[in-house]
């Protein structure tokens, strides 16, 4: 190891040691590397990592790329003097630290000092809270630091009779590979890297390089733009034609974007939080198209656009929510026939419910507008009406599925799961809806407020027994976080279900 520092020092230019980048730069974004149990380009790998730990993908003017390899190579004894900022959020973590409330992260050195301090706080801990969970962070962070800093994160492959052998960093690098390319400066090692990819490549093929496409492409930016474009369009002209013609762009870019993340990772893009928030909202889109289609009403693309664009929203800004990363299955979702099958059911129903929740909205802030004529309101009934429909149907064969895949991984098809139980609370709230449509139990008039508040058990189902229950069988998909967020949609909506039966009761007193 100090000959190899030693063959740096000697064969790098003086200029590369003045601003201590080394051999670090971004032509090094497509190695090939081994992290989470797969392959794939050390861009995303340096992206995840230092996002994770810092909350940002820059450090310093430096790119995620350029940081990691300047953390990594401090492991072979090349200093430099990069200290990135760890992330805090929780307030009582900044307390114990001593740090102000304003402040959002500490840098990794003077936090390494406080471990001993963070790890005995968070075993004496006995609640699994938000202060215990952002603990656990916090020491997570630091560990994914610490194995940046010793190289053991960023793994290199060695091909040994035609087998694939990953090394860590100081492994990889040794001095005959570097005295072997005949090179000097920078070029010395980087050749080696280069060779590596070239003989891995040879051996194993260039498919994990389609991440390095996806991830730079930020497909999702662009389907964000589309969708506002849509909007706007659909809200200015009387022509349907160019806000179509958008809102197919939109339909269209988020297809290619979920077609790259199938074959990225080999299965149906559903399988954590930011999928299924992901795909509910093309799901919400592609059917208020269908239902468009023949319906001839803009309102349904409106709807279906709102929707989608809250769930671009999500995935662009709630990272401490949602996790974008592509991570492997635990066994039991490894069934791509079930996986596909009930959960994308599930999903499709919760789409079909979002969207009828969206117009459900739409007509209840136009109504605290301007005064809503009955011809109207039955009109308006009908549509979100069928919505519903498509929605009970999808949930119903969702949850038959979801117990056929029970009892075939875990021997029974029911077992009262805090997700099964709320699956079957949403089916029998909107049930009671639809048949009380149907019998004239539930007038027009309390319908459309009734479906606005019916998606709260939705919420519930979906994010609400993974941010705040976070027990059961279905641990393999819940996330941290979100409590904020949920208790903020449901303030708002019941805010605006207030307002409507005040303005009703406004009317009705009024009149008589």
């Amino acid at each position: 190891m100090n000959k190899i520092i030693l063959l740096l020092i000697l064969l790098l230019p003086k200029t590369s040691l003045s601003v201590d980048l080394y051999f670090c730069d971004n032509s090094m974004e497509d190695l090939p590397t081994q992290a989470g149990g797969r392959v794939k380009p050390l861009y995303v790998l340096a992206d995840e990592t230092i996002k994770f730990i810092t909350g940002k993908s820059q450090i310093q003017n430096l790119s995620a790329v350029e940081a990691f390899c300047l953390l990594s190579v401090q492991s072979m004894g090349l200093k430099n003097d990069l200290d990135i900022p760890i992330r805090i959020d929780h307030s009582k973590v900044k307390e114990i630290l001593n740090i102000s409330q304003e402040e959002s992260s500490l840098p990794a050195q003077k936090l390494m000092e406080q471990k001993d301090l963070l790890r005995s706080e968070y075993m004496q801990q006995k609640q699994n809270d938000a202060y215990k969970k952002e603990l656990n962070k916090v020491l997570t962070r630091l560990s994914y630091y610490e194995q940046t800093l010793n190289g053991s994160l960023w793994s290199s492959p060695s091909i040994n009779q035609n087998e694939v052998h990953w090394l860590s960093l100081p492994e990889f690098l040794t001095q005959d590979k570097v005295q072997s390319t005949a090179l000097q400066g920078k070029e010395a090692f980087l050749q080696v890297f280069k060779t590596a990819k070239k003989n891995y490549i040879e051996l194993k093929g260039d498919s994990y390089l389609l991440e390095l496409t996806y991830s730079k492409l930020k497909l999702f930016s662009w389907a964000m733009i589309s969708v506002l474009l849509a909007l706007i369009f659909l809200t200015l002209k009387k022509s349907s034609t160019v806000g179509l013609f958008f809102t197919a762009s939109t339909l269209t870019i988020e297809l290619i974007a979920m077609v790259m993340r199938i074959f990225i990772s080999g299965r149906a893009p559903i399988t954590n939080m930011y999928e299924t928030v992901m795909f509910s909202g093309f799901g919400a889109l592609s059917l208020a198209i269908i239902i468009y289609s023949y319906k001839k009403d803009k309102v349904f693309l409106f709807g279906g656009l709102s929707y989608n664009l809250l769930c671009l929203l999500m995935m662009k800004f709630a990272n401490n929510m949602l996790d974008p990363s592509i991570q492997n299955l635990v066994p039991v979702l490894r069934d791509n026939f079930w996986l596909s099958t009930h959960v994308t059911t599930i999903i499709l129903s919760y789409a079909a419910l979002a969207l009828s929740w969206m117009l459900a909205n739409i007509v209840l802030i136009k109504s605290l507008r301007k005064k809503l004529e009955a011809k109207d309101r039955r009109y308006y009934t009908s549509l979100i009406y069928s919505c519903l429909k498509y929605g009970v149907a999808l949930l119903s064969a969702g949850i038959i599925l979801g117990g056929v895949w029970a009892d075939y991984s875990w021997g029974r098809f029911w077992g009262w799961d805090p997700k099964e139980t709320w699956s079957l609370i949403v089916l029998l709230f909107y049930m009671a809806i639809l048949h009380g449509k149907y019998s004239k139990w539930v007038t027009d008039r309390n319908f459309i407020p009734l479906v606005a508040a019916a998606f709260l058990s939705v919420m519930m189902a979906w994010f609400g027994v993974n941010y705040i229950l976070a027990t059961g069988l279905h641990s393999y998909g819940f996330s941290e976080g979100g409590a904020i967020f949920l208790a903020s949609f449901f303030t708002i909506q019941i805010s605006v279900l207030l307002l409507y039966y005040a303005r009703e009761k406004i009317k009705a007193d009024h009149n008589s």
